[in-house]
């Protein structure tokens, strides 16, 4: 499924999007990460060893939201992103999506470093998308 540009560029000019994922028991877990948006698909970066990462090995299902608020509800935006996700553990696609995080959020490397060692990149697909306040 293809992106609206209006979705698609609000989801890359925000700074936090909420990532939803359940593991094998069905038992959800929902956390804020940072995120990037190339070719339609939304990546973020992960220990491998932490709960949305072994969530993923096992339902590889997830839902995205990203969303303005303000306290004139007219101004309200956002999107839900449903989909597929799929881990990229090391080599140059690794490289690549890791540099265009880098990119958006200068402080990374320093403050939460993705190392092929014991991070993966993140690669949502979107299956399903939802969203309000936007063109």
């Amino acid at each position: 499924m293809r992106m609206k540009k209006s979705v698609e560029t609000l989801i890359q000019l925000e700074r936090v999007c909420r990532v939803a994922t359940a593991g094998e028991a069905g038992m959800p877990h929902l956390v804020p990460v940072v995120h990037a948006v190339a070719n339609g698909k939304i990546y973020f970066g992960s220990g491998n060893d932490g709960r949305k990462a072994l969530n993923l090995k096992t339902n590889p299902r997830i839902a995205l939201t990203v969303d303005v608020y303000s306290e004139a509800w007219s101004h309200l935006k956002g999107v839900m992103v449903q989909g597929t996700a799929r881990s990229i553990e090391k080599g140059p696609r690794f490289r690549k999506i890791r540099a265009l995080l880098y990119r958006k959020y200068p402080q990374y490397p320093a403050e939460a470093a993705l190392d092929e060692s014991d991070s993966v990149i993140i690669e949502v697909t979107p299956t399903r998308v939802f969203s309000w306040g936007l063109d």
